[in-house]
């Protein structure tokens, strides 16, 4: 059964549910580099208000429940304004469902429409193969590694990699 996913602009009051979310994702070594107790509701407060008018965070949900959620994030320096740092979970439960696709479609409709939007990068773990599939879906190419960056719990090693898309 297809269940339709709606995607909209992220609220300070999504906050709570985004940061268990990536809580949740993040107890899966690879997935995200940051530990669980390294997020705060606050910082997501912060950023999806920053956001507002310098990028995009948006929210997808089925049946009103947060399934997913993404930013394009300008880099801070004028120099580097053009470049846009993508990020995207989808939560736990939720993978393989189309909430990826969803949201990336979203995000490049967004970045079809504000030309300052030169180039998206991301950086995604080496293990992390349904995703990567999803950002070359959608034209990311790879750019480099960088090998032994991260340190799962274990004392385990994997590289990130650094995808990008021009849109110019």
């Amino acid at each position: 059964m297809h269940q339709e996913i709606a995607v909209r602009n992220a609220l300070p009051a999504d906050a709570a549910v985004l940061c268990l979310a990536e809580q949740k994702t993040s107890r899966t070594p690879g997935l995200l580099i940051s530990q669980p107790h390294e997020f705060s509701e606050a910082a997501f407060r912060s950023k999806i208000a920053r956001l507002a008018d310098a990028g995009i965070y948006l929210v997808a949900e089925i049946d009103g429940n947060a399934t997913g959620h993404a930013l394009l994030e300008p880099m801070p320096l004028d120099s580097m304004s053009h470049v846009f740092s993508l990020t995207i979970v989808v939560h736990p439960g939720h993978t393989g469902c189309g909430v990826g696709t969803r949201l990336m479609n979203a995000l490049f409709d967004w970045a079809s429409r504000h030309p300052h939007v030169e180039k998206i990068e991301l950086r995604v773990r080496e293990g992390n193969a349904g995703a990567i599939r999803l950002y070359q879906r959608f034209g990311f190419v790879e750019e480099g590694r960088f090998e032994k960056r991260i340190k799962l719990p274990d004392g385990n090693y994997l590289a990130d990699i650094s995808m990008a898309r021009f849109l110019i």
